[in-house]
């Protein structure tokens, strides 16, 4: 008879209608879900970050676009 507690009330799970039990075992599923689609924005992210630092590390320097065009860096 394992217990739950929603809006600071305790709940029998074996006491619980079928409705009831129906709607908390897809809350349940929904919880999960939403944890599991956070971690994935996670990863999500870190792999932008990671292509944004390598696109970064693979243009050329504004040193170098000036000296490609033939342009003359003027102080």
């Amino acid at each position: 008879m394992p217990m739950i507690k929603i809006d600071n009330i305790d709940y029998d799970t074996d006491k619980l209608s079928p409705e009831a039990k129906a709607q908390l075992e897809m809350l349940m599923v929904t919880e999960n879900k939403i944890r599991q689609l956070q971690q994935d924005v996670l990863i999500a992210q870190t792999a932008y970050n990671a292509y944004a630092a390598a696109l970064k590390a693979a243009l050329p320097s504004p040193l170098e676009q000036l000296q490609g065009s033939g342009d003359t860096i003027k102080f």
